[in-house]
């Protein structure tokens, strides 16, 4: 990546990819919508807090010396999977897994 705006893009399409919205980020990781929509808007941000969005967003950062095209780059992944989830649109997945999180209490006082 050579800018903050190609950092702003990947993590705009990564939150839509996960059907996430930017207010939800408050319960992800405790930031506010407007605060978020700064770093999506491309404003500077502190390393720490980059690192904070990226857990959110089930991302992790990497570092690798430039010219090294071993791998493809974030961006061009993402672009390419949500691709993918473009073919497979209208497919929910089943989440009923889920459903014990939520309604079963260990605490049965």
């Amino acid at each position: 990546m050579k800018n903050i705006d190609e950092i702003a893009v990947l993590l705009t399409e990564q939150r839509k990819k996960q059907g996430i919205e930017q207010k939800d980020m408050y319960m992800r990781i405790g930031m506010k919508q407007q605060q978020y929509q700064r770093i999506e808007a491309g404003n500077d941000v502190k390393l720490s807090t980059l690192l904070r969005v990226l857990e959110g967003l089930d991302l992790e950062l990497s570092i690798v010396p430039k010219g090294d095209k071993a791998s493809p780059s974030l961006v061009e992944r993402v672009l390419d999977s949500q691709s993918e989830l473009g073919k497979s649109k209208g497919r929910l997945e089943d989440d009923s897994d889920d459903l014990g999180f939520w309604f079963d209490s260990e605490d049965n006082s």
